[in-house]
């Protein structure tokens, strides 16, 4: 709660998500578990490679569409970007991102989750970026089961079809965020 309490929102429309999540987070105490049946929070990352000009993505199997990386939180994460990291950890198989402090983004969309019943995410979105590699390229990435597929897009050429409509949004937050200080 402290990490949303305190993020310097980007706009007024994350802030007004932000206060939504708060409240949740204030009237439930399993908010951020997936047994919480009206909604829960979820963690995601969006993650970049070392260059930031390509973004991962995966083809996930309930929504349909090509997304970032994420999923629900486990009792055993700490925090919610701890969760985050781990989901992104386990979804690319790559074993080290540097992940950004703050929140790039929020959002909040209906799902029928692994629950199998009507429920709603409040999702938490956060970038990471990945190490250099050794001839300057993509990393190599593992596609887990949770995924239909996994790829490496370029930030700017993000796939036509099948792509979720906030996909463009959130790669400009997380860009924003990334964008080296001077």
């Amino acid at each position: 709660m402290a990490l949303l309490s305190q993020w310097a929102v980007p706009d007024i429309a994350t802030d007004a998500i932000r206060h939504t999540m708060l409240a949740f987070l204030a009237a439930r105490p399993d908010a951020c578990l997936r047994s919480c049946t009206p909604g829960h929070l979820t963690a995601s990352t969006l993650v970049l490679d070392h260059t930031r000009t390509h973004a991962l993505l995966t083809l996930h199997p309930r929504v349909g569409s090509w997304i970032q990386l994420g999923g629900h939180c486990e009792e055993s994460d700490a925090t919610i970007a701890a969760a985050a990291h781990r989901e992104a950890v386990e979804e690319s198989g790559i074993s080290h991102l540097t992940m950004s402090a703050d929140p790039v983004a929020l959002h909040t969309h209906p799902i029928t989750c692994s629950l199998g019943v009507p429920t709603r995410h409040l999702d938490v979105r956060f970038v990471a970026i990945t190490d250099p590699t050794l001839d300057g390229s993509v990393p190599p990435v593992v596609c887990s089961d949770e995924s239909v597929d996994l790829r490496w897009w370029p930030v700017h050429a993000l796939p036509d079809d099948d792509c979720a409509p906030e996909m463009d949004v959130l790669v400009r937050a997380a860009l924003r965020a990334t964008e080296p200080a001077g």
